[in-house]
C-alpha cells in the first residue's frame, strides 16, 4: 500500500505535455510518451514554455530580443502606412500637368518658363479630398490596405505575447539578461536548454533531448520542402524551349506553398510541430492527395 501512495504521487508530479509530441516514423505505430514534470520551481519561472523546442526560441535569439523585435514589428507597420499614405498622396494630391509643364502655372503673374516648386504641384486639401472621394477603386484599395494593416497588427501583438513569454524563459530559465542575448551564440544558448533539461526536465522524452531534437524542430518545415524539391515532388523544374531545364522558385511561390502545404486547411500538420494523424496511415494517401 505505501508503495502504491508513492507511485500515484509520483503520478501526480506528472502530466500529460501534447506540445511534446514525436511524430513517429509510420503511422500505426504508438507515438512515444512524453510528460511535463511540474515542480514549484518551474511552475513559478516558467509556467507557459511547453516545449523547449519550440522554434520560437530560436527566432528570438536571432531577432537579438525583445526589444529589437518590438523596434522591427512597429516599423513595419509604420512603413506599411507611409506607402500607402505616400502612394495616395502622389495619386491624388499632385497636379502633374504644372509637375511637367503641359500647363502654365500662372497667366497673369508668372512668366510660362518660371522655375516650379513643390507647393505648385501640391493641390490643396479640400482639392485633393475631392479627387480622392471620385475615385471609387482607390477608395476600396485603401480599405483593403486599412484590412491587412490590422490583420498584421494583431499577428504582431500576437507574436510579442509569445515573444515576452519566451523573454521570461530566458531570463528566468537559462539565465540570460535581455540586455545580453545579442551577445550569447545559439550554440550558448542551445547548451543552456541541454543543461535545464537534464537538471529541471521540462520535455520529458524515453530518450535524452539533443542538439540533433532541437534542430529537426525547428527546421522541420523547411527539411520536408528540402526533401519534396530533392525528390521531384514540387513543380519548381521546368523545361524551355532552347535554354533546357531551368528552376523556378519564387519568393511568392514558396508562401503559396508553404501556405497550401503547412499552414492552411488541408495543411499535413495539425500545429508546428505534429503531423496530423492520417497523414501517417500509408492507406490514406491517396484520398489526402485528392483532397489537396
Amino acid at each position: 500500500m505505501a508503495e502504491q501512495r508513492q507511485q500515484h504521487r509520483e503520478y501526480h508530479e506528472y502530466r500529460r505535455l501534447e506540445d511534446c509530441e514525436e511524430d513517429t516514423p509510420h503511422g500505426d505505430e504508438e507515438e512515444e510518451q512524453l510528460l511535463l514534470h511540474v515542480t514549484e520551481e518551474s511552475t513559478v519561472h516558467y509556467p507557459s514554455i511547453v516545449s523547449l523546442t519550440r522554434p520560437h526560441i530560436y527566432q528570438f535569439h536571432q531577432r537579438n530580443g525583445f526589444a529589437c523585435i518590438l523596434l522591427s514589428d512597429i516599423l513595419e507597420l509604420v512603413q506599411f502606412l507611409f506607402v500607402v499614405a505616400f502612394s495616395t498622396f502622389l495619386l491624388c494630391c499632385v497636379d502633374y500637368d504644372i509637375l511637367f509643364a503641359t500647363r502654365p502655372l500662372n497667366h497673369s503673374h508668372v512668366p510660362e518658363r518660371s522655375k516650379v516648386t513643390l507647393p505648385d504641384i501640391v493641390l490643396p486639401a479640400p482639392q485633393c479630398a475631392r479627387r480622392l472621394r471620385g475615385t471609387g477603386w482607390l477608395l476600396f484599395l485603401l480599405v483593403l490596405a486599412g484590412a491587412v494593416w490590422l490583420c498584421r497588427l494583431v499577428m504582431a501583438l500576437q507574436r510579442l505575447v509569445g515573444y515576452w513569454e519566451i523573454r521570461s524563459f530566458y531570463i528566468r530559465a537559462l539565465g540570460i539578461p535581455a540586455e545580453e542575448v545579442c551577445n550569447h551564440s545559439w550554440q550558448s544558448v542551445q547548451a543552456q536548454l541541454l543543461a535545464l533539461q537534464r537538471r529541471q526536465p521540462l520535455c520529458v522524452p524515453r530518450r535524452e533531448l539533443t542538439e540533433l531534437d532541437i534542430h529537426h524542430r525547428i527546421l522541420r518545415f523547411r527539411n520536408y520542402t528540402v526533401a519534396m524539391v530533392n525528390k521531384s515532388l514540387l513543380p519548381v523544374r521546368f523545361r524551355l524551349p532552347l535554354l533546357g531545364p531551368v528552376v523556378f522558385f519564387t519568393s511568392g511561390l514558396q508562401f503559396n506553398l508553404e501556405l497550401l502545404l503547412f499552414h492552411g486547411p488541408a495543411a499535413l500538420f495539425q500545429n508546428t510541430w505534429s503531423l496530423r494523424p492520417q497523414v501517417k496511415q500509408a492507406g490514406a494517401r491517396e484520398a489526402l492527395a485528392r483532397g489537396l
